[in-house]
């Protein structure tokens, strides 16, 4: 349950007084007043693009504001940089990590130490703390490894240990559980919960409001750049805080699982994969989907989900099994032949694999289909044709762009997604791969996304959809595959099963399994372990 409002008159850690931050034609922060007091959680909730990252960026030292004041213990302070918010006791978790991919762990930790020398900068002590807190906060990661060859769930752990390694007074978490299973995200609130306990601020930046209402004492919403309104946790609902964000209520997405699915469209069988440390991560996986339906598949990040995903779309190839996409056999033939045998991709992360950052808005848009009629003739581009269709595009998935010609990389997170989608369903896929469709994105992209999927697929697509989120799987699966160190270990039906039961077996429990002081845990070692039948 969500504490009680802090007192008013006890000088808060962090305020931020009528703060601005402009950019080229855009006001993100308008005169924004934001305070945090020991011992309280203090949730920043909008829309993408509504300003609390920026506003949080100010604070952290990655923004200066163009009017405004912050202070510090009731001092007012200038914040030129991230080492100077590290000094006075602030530290942030970004949504979009910000690590070295080509340093290890333990390296990237020691990044920003206030010394240059000493135990601050001794390696062996830094992994010898990472262990520690691994330890006891249950964010398992090894401090030798190099941040390229994680996954994004470890990525993101890596990051809460950076934070909790320089005991910051106060702490930013942007959408820190977006990646964690139920049962990650109950012991994180357990550790943050204890964090407060201990004194600290918390900010917290999350589009899932049972999240919010579960851990926050205050909610200020944040729309176009303005405060609407802070409000006490224990007087705020779902539909208040929603209604706040957007200015009216959202209409819920209808979506009734089905019980049978149409003619087979992907079918992989035993499907062996090996990860970036040339270990084998994908282990023995089989199941298919079928037309007009949605396939789910559950799990906790790092559990051999990126490299599945990359495997079916040819980006990586498999050392043994099989992926058919309507007969036509593609494992380790490359993503133009599963493209062209009639697969959609939509990657996990977005700004790495979806877009072309620098690219334009209508660049991106064309990535697939620039060389193919009627975009192109006698080899050269059809620049009216082109521009007509990225324009439908854009005003039928709803992208919000000032104009075709605005890079990719200074759109939200939601219309990013949207781009991205709207690419990979103009060319009519027989089977649509989507990993972690709304990650980082607002409770109205996300619907709008949702209702996109659950159109695709009464339309006969097979859609199969990766993600961390539960909620999200529960919603939009007709069926639920759970995977876990490799391996599919099992299924679901999401108009009978609970949470409960499919988080259990995101934990490695299968159904049926006896549990052992709690750690009995699924070990797939045979090729049978990791086959689950498509009924």
């Amino acid at each position: 349950m969500p504490g009680r409002p802090p007192d008013p008159a006890v000088v808060p850690l962090v305020e931020m007084r009528d703060v601005t931050k402009r950019f080229p034609g855009v006001v993100a922060n308008d005169h924004v007043s934001f305070d945090v007091r020991a011992g309280e959680v203090h949730t920043l909730f909008g829309e993408n693009g509504a300003g609390k990252s920026t506003l949080m960026r100010v604070l952290y030292g990655l923004y200066r504001p163009d009017e405004g004041e912050i202070l510090v213990d009731g001092q007012p302070v200038a914040i030129s940089s991230p080492s100077s918010a590290i000094h006075h006791g602030i530290g942030m978790i970004h949504q979009h990590f910000m690590l070295v991919d080509t340093l290890t762990v333990a390296e990237n930790v020691a990044l920003g130490s206030t010394t240059t020398r000493g135990p601050g900068n001794d390696l062996e002590h830094v992994s010898a703390r990472i262990h520690e807190l691994a330890d006891r906060y249950g964010l398992s990661v090894d401090p030798q490894a190099l941040i390229w060859q994680l996954s994004v769930g470890e990525r993101q752990r890596v990051e809460i240990i950076k934070a909790l390694y320089r005991d910051v007074a106060l702490l930013i978490l942007d959408e820190p559980t977006a990646v964690l299973a139920p049962q990650e995200v109950k012991d994180l609130f357990a550790v943050l919960r204890q964090m407060t306990k201990d004194g600290r601020g918390l900010v917290f930046i999350s589009h899932k409001v049972s999240e919010v209402l579960e851990l926050s004492d205050r909610i200020t919403v944040l729309r176009n750049g303005k405060v609407v309104g802070t409000v006490p946790a224990a007087e705020a609902s779902r539909s208040l805080l929603v209604e706040m964000m957007v200015g009216h209520q959202l209409a819920t997405v209808a979506h009734q699982a089905k019980g049978v699915a149409g003619s087979e469209r992907l079918v992989v069988t035993d499907l062996r994969v090996r990860g970036d440390r040339d270990t084998e991560v994908v282990r023995g996986c089989s199941f298919t989907a079928g037309s007009g339906e949605v396939v789910g598949i559950a799990g906790v990040a790092g559990n051999g989900q990126r490299e599945l995903a990359e495997a079916i779309a040819g980006l990586r190839t498999p050392v043994g099994g099989t992926i058919r996409l309507k007969d036509i056999e593609v494992a380790g033939r490359g993503p133009a032949v599963v493209r062209s045998a009639g697969l959609g991709y939509v990657p996990e992360e977005r700004m790495r694999d979806g877009v072309v950052a620098d690219f334009s808005v209508g660049e991106n848009l064309m990535l697939v289909a620039n060389g193919s009629d009627p975009y192109t003739r006698f080899g050269f581009l059809r620049i009216r044709a082109i521009r007509r269709h990225c324009q439908e595009l854009v005003a039928a998935f709803d992208v919000k762009t000032p104009n075709l010609d605005t890079p990719a990389r200074s759109l939200s997170g939601g219309n990013i997604q949207k781009l991205i989608m709207a690419r990979e369903l103009s060319g009519r896929p027989q089977v649509l791969l989507v990993a972690q469709p709304t990650r980082g994105i607002d409770v109205s992209a996300s619907r709008y996304i949702h209702q996109r999927l659950i159109e695709q697929r009464d339309s006969g697509t097979a859609i199969v959809i990766i993600s961390y989120d539960l909620d999200e799987i529960m919603a939009l699966s007709d069926r639920i595959l759970v995977m876990y160190e490799g391996a599919i270990i099992g299924s679901a039906d999401p108009r009978t099963a609970s949470r409960e039961e499919i988080g259990m077996m995101m934990a490695g429990i299968r159904p049926g399994d006896h549990v052992v002081d709690g750690d009995q845990r699924a070990r797939p070692t045979d090729r049978q372990a990791g086959s689950v039948a498509s009924a």
